[in-house]
């Protein structure tokens, strides 16, 4: 056929994209084939997937765009967005990204395809990275011990309070008090969060509620959320003599000019760090700061990030505390946390950096001083003011002219807040200038107000003089030596470059399907339309949000079977929580307050019965068999025994260990004639979409993490999302939001799970373009493509070592668990000593002794070639080998490549050399390593050390001179 001839649309090529996602080529798809003992992809399918659960028909998705399509077509909805000047506040203020940090950082996929700092020695430069972001968090909050950031304000508000629950002395009190003047979306999560753990919650003046009340924990905001700035230290001793202990939700770029919560005696300061570089997003992703005593540092919920030191007794950093701790307590974690906000931590430790204690307090005088010159001018023309101190927030009481002075404003574009009837509030940010303050008299006043600026640039007392911070900030060399652009550019350049993300190479982690984050996926995230938007803006102004929204929702329908999606949940964790709440809301709703039985699978991740712990469930454990798959003769057992009381099963499909269980149907139908819902763990959704439907198998809920299947980077421990997709008659009972009502589904009044009402949505264009531009044929071939890549690695290193668990026709689902055990029986070599020495061959280790100890779990996604496969397969049968030479005694049990590993470019200079290995061996194990040797930057952190010394603040800078 002539060129002249072809049909058009075989030039549009739309399949382009699909081809560009999924890795092997079709020559490679059939090598890969071949190896299997299968003609063709439609086979392995057949082979692999139970016939019970494949879908009839085809997704019903719209043809595949174009990436210039796609982009296109959102660009004119993400116009249908109106950008106000917001001055809403309540916790969201408009910010500027510097752009070294926006184009480095926020999008540079060396530091937004990282996965979570589980192996250290290849995540010095992020954990250096969040460790001064814990500096700048306890400089500002003036306590002992920050984590490494929480989802959002609101959920930090509902930890603080499960904290002081934990902490307090009041044992016998079930009491928390929360100050009227708290932002609403934290009063509204936090009495979501108490409820089903029996606290009583308590809304009011925080001076009369105790004198009359014996609580354990006490929450105020600072400043208040209609701006007053008041001593926070009479409360805090009031609420000290109650033996309860005072959280403090603080405005972080107040803390710059305001005496610190913890200098006043709260025992916990949270808040979210939003405005120090992090667009608003229409609600995030933004990181929460959170800081505590050091006592509480056992019940702090998140991650640590600490100092220990290697090999060579070199200052090292690693998650100190924390990690993974669901995986260990499970139902008796004190949170069920799995994610910080890494990427929007580190952005916002990275703005502290760049700015220094003088450029902050620059900026955060500069917003005081506008905020005071425009109550001055407000004043000056008989406008009330309602407080009469404040930082960057003014509340106006303006009568009955309030609907009126809105409207102009608004045709102004001026977005604020609707206090009451009577009263507006004004929040400003560092864009605030003269013309936006000039523009607010004239909308208010009148245009001949005659008000100058400089005029009205006088002095007031509108910080208290005992709420003025003299304690200094940022000290620490970090935050002093990165202010030209040149040197910030170096700094971040020089952290990204020890770390090992998938620009490196591929990381194959078991769960967490650290897939393709496409380039046209992510640039949508940056477009102002997007980025520059408030939670709580009308809604009307967010028509290209909410039109996004509902594709995304329609989509994500017709891929899972559901009826109704959620978006609120901000992580796969949360999505989890707030599918057991709508259970346990459908169960009260139908007079059922006695079933609280969860059961649960005994491989099912940690977050299961931690989720289940926070919605007031019982967890009842079911036995799995020798194959991985649920024990369904115990699962009928334990259904009936409790049937009474059945609230739900949560179940992970494919299995956490990676097969598909034949009996799925059979499993969902148990619960069911036994009074309980579904709940399907949605973290192996990258092998169902486009073959099986989790709504149409039987699940009742199910959470999707976007940030697993459908493309949105892990960040290096963060973002995530984790919307819950729900049948029909849970969706009544799915969370609302106290601030800005959520239609077509959930209840008015349902409490709010995160503090925006659609979660994190700024990164949510990124799985809309992924499905808009893989369409459902797309889809299936991803699902079809992961199969494919995990059964080609499952059985070429069967050839090296044990696949711990198979499934019909001996074949896995989209990952396999490798059995090191009895090579570690045989040898001394542990599965810990194979992931640190692949660093050493340029990988990141695969899921390390989960969910089975002793284990790897690998998930090679769709987005890897054969060729990545089988450099990967090449430096697994290397170690193989080297275990095999310390089996026969060849290479010494402890002196050898695998125990001291990952060696480091101090091992190559090292003049005392005395191993029975080369260096050559020790650095460059095979040949394609030398093509772009990937570096760790310590030797093997010991953990012991850090644990016994633990130190989570910044070290000075000469403790990094070897290093560098």
């Amino acid at each position: 056929m002539s060129e002249t001839s072809r049909p058009l649309t075989d030039l549009q090529n739309r399949s382009a994209f699909i081809e560009r996602h999924i890795g092997p080529s079709h020559d490679e798809r059939d090598a890969m084939l071949s190896e299997l003992g299968v003609d063709t992809l439609d086979t392995l399918i057949d082979q692999t997937v139970p016939g019970s659960i494949r879908v009839k028909t085809p997704i019903p998705l719209d043809t595949p765009r174009t990436e210039v399509e796609a982009l296109g077509y959102l660009k004119a909805v993400a116009s249908k967005n109106v950008i106000n000047r917001s001055l809403i506040g309540m916790g969201y203020t408009d910010t500027i990204t510097p752009n070294v940090i926006l184009r480095n950082v926020l999008e540079n996929p060396g530091w937004y395809t990282a996965y979570t700092p589980y192996q250290p020695e290849v995540s010095q430069g992020r954990l250096e990275a969040i460790l001064n972001y814990q500096q700048m968090v306890l400089d500002l909050t003036g306590l002992d011990l920050a984590n490494a950031s929480l989802l959002d304000e609101s959920t930090a508000a509902a930890e603080a309070m499960t904290l002081c629950k934990r902490m307090s002395k009041a044992k016998r009190s079930n009491l928390f008090l929360v100050d009227e003047n708290l932002h609403p979306q934290n009063i509204d999560v936090i009495q979501t969060r108490a409820e089903p753990l029996g606290y009583d919650v308590i809304v009011g003046d925080l001076n009369t509620l105790l004198d009359e009340h014996e609580p354990f924990g006490v929450v105020a905001q600072y400043p208040g959320t209609h701006g007053q700035v008041i001593d926070l230290t009479s409360l805090i001793e009031k609420t000290h003599d109650k033996k309860a202990l005072f959280c403090a939700a603080a405005d972080i770029m107040s803390l710059v000019m305001l005496k610190s919560p913890g200098e006043m005696g709260a025992d916990v300061v949270f808040g979210s760090a939003q405005r120090f570089g992090v667009p608003m997003g229409y609600g995030g992703p933004h990181a929460a700061f959170f800081a505590t005593r050091d006592a509480y540092k056992r019940s702090v919920p998140g991650r640590i990030i600490g100092v220990s030191v290697d090999t060579r007794g070199k200052k090292a950093l690693r998650m100190a505390m924390q990690t993974r701790e669901q995986h260990i307590r499970r139902e008796k974690a004190t949170s069920n946390i799995c994610t910080a906000q890494v990427l929007l931590a580190n952005m916002a430790g990275f703005y502290a950096t760049y700015h220094g204690p003088e450029g902050l307090k620059t900026i955060a005088q500069r917003i005081h001083r506008y905020t005071d010159i425009l109550a001055s001018g407000l004043e000056n023309k008989g406008i009330k003011l309602v407080n009469s101190t404040w930082f960057d927030t003014l509340t106006i009481d303006l009568g009955a002219n309030r609907d009126a002075v809105y409207g102009k404003l608004l045709d102004a574009g001026i977005n604020t807040r609707k206090v009451n009837d009577t009263q507006l509030g004004m929040t400003f940010d560092e864009r605030t200038d003269d013309a936006l303050i000039l523009d607010l008299f004239a909308t208010i006043i009148g245009a001949d107000h005659g008000l100058s600026v400089e005029a009205l640039d006088k002095a007031r007392n509108s910080i208290p003089a005992e709420c003025v911070r003299q304690s200094a900030i940022l000290t620490h060399p970090v935050f002093n030596s990165y202010h030209s652009e040149t040197e910030m550019l170096r700094y971040l350049k020089q952290l990204e470059n020890k770390d090992i993300s998938l620009a490196n190479s591929m990381i194959a982690l078991g769960s967490c399907t650290m897939k393709l984050n496409a380039t046209a996926e992510m640039i949508p995230v940056t477009w102002p339309e997007f980025a520059n938007i408030h939670p709580f803006a009308p809604l009307d102004q967010a028509a290209g949000y909410q039109q996004m929204l509902s594709e995304l929702d329609e989509m994500l329908k017709a891929i899972t079977g559901f009826d109704h999606i959620c978006m609120q949940p901000n992580s796969g964790a949360q999505g989890e929580y707030a599918g057991l709440l709508a259970i346990r809301n459908f169960h009260f709703a139908n007079g059922d307050h006695h079933r609280n039985i969860c059961l649960i699978p005994s491989s099912a991740h940690g977050t299961n019965p931690a989720s289940a712990a926070l919605a007031d469930m019982k967890v009842v454990v079911v036995a799995c068999d020798e194959k991985g798959n649920v024990d369904v003769d115990d699962l009928r057992a334990k259904a009936e025994q409790h049937k009474d009381d059945l609230s739900c099963l949560m179940i992970t499909y494919p299995s956490t260990h990676g097969v598909y269980e034949e009996g799925i149907r059979d499993i969902c139908q148990i619960i069911h004639d036994n009074g309980g819902q579904v709940y399907m763990d949605g973290a192996n959704l990258n092998a169902q979409v486009g073959i099986s439907q989790p709504g149409e198998i039987g699940a009742d809920v199910s959470h999707m993490n976007l940030h697993k299947t459908f493309c949105i980077p892990h960040g290096g421990g963060g973002p995530g999302m984790g919307p819950i997709g729900v049948k029909a008659h849970l969706a009544p009972f799915v969370a609302n939001h106290a601030v800005q009502t959520i239609s077509g589904g959930p209840k008015a009044g349902n409490g709010a799970v995160s503090a925006a009402p659609w979660g994190s949505a700024s990164i949510l264009p990124i799985s809309w373009m992924y499905i808009k531009m893989m369409g459902g044929e797309g889809q299936r071939l991803a699902t079809e493509y992961a199969i494919l890549n995990a059964n080609y690695l499952a059985k070429k290193l069967a050839e090296h070592y044990p696949v711990l668990y198979t499934g019909r026709n001996d074949r896995v689902a989209h990952e396999c668990i490798i059995d090191l055990r009895p090579l570690k029986e045989a040898s001394g070599i542990s599965e810990e000593d194979v992931a640190k020495r692949l660093m050493d061959f340029g990988f990141h280790a695969p899921t390390m002794s989960f969910p089975v100890p002793g284990t790897l779990m690998i998930e090679p996604t769709e987005s890897e070639s054969k060729a990545e496969l089988d450099r990967f397969i090449e430096a697994m049968a290397q170690i193989r080998s080297e275990i095999a030479q310390v089996e026969h005694g060849e290479l010494d049990a402890e002196n050898n490549p695998l125990k001291h590993a990952p060696h480091t470019m101090d091992d190559l200079v090292d003049s005392d050399w005395n191993r029975p290995y080369t260096r050559e061996q020790a650095v460059f194990p095979a040949p394609f390593v030398r093509m772009g040797k990937v570096w760790p930057t310590v030797n093997r952190i010991d953990n012991v050390y850090g644990d016994r010394n633990l130190f989570c603040s910044c070290v000075p800078m000469d403790a990094y001179d070897t290093a560098e």
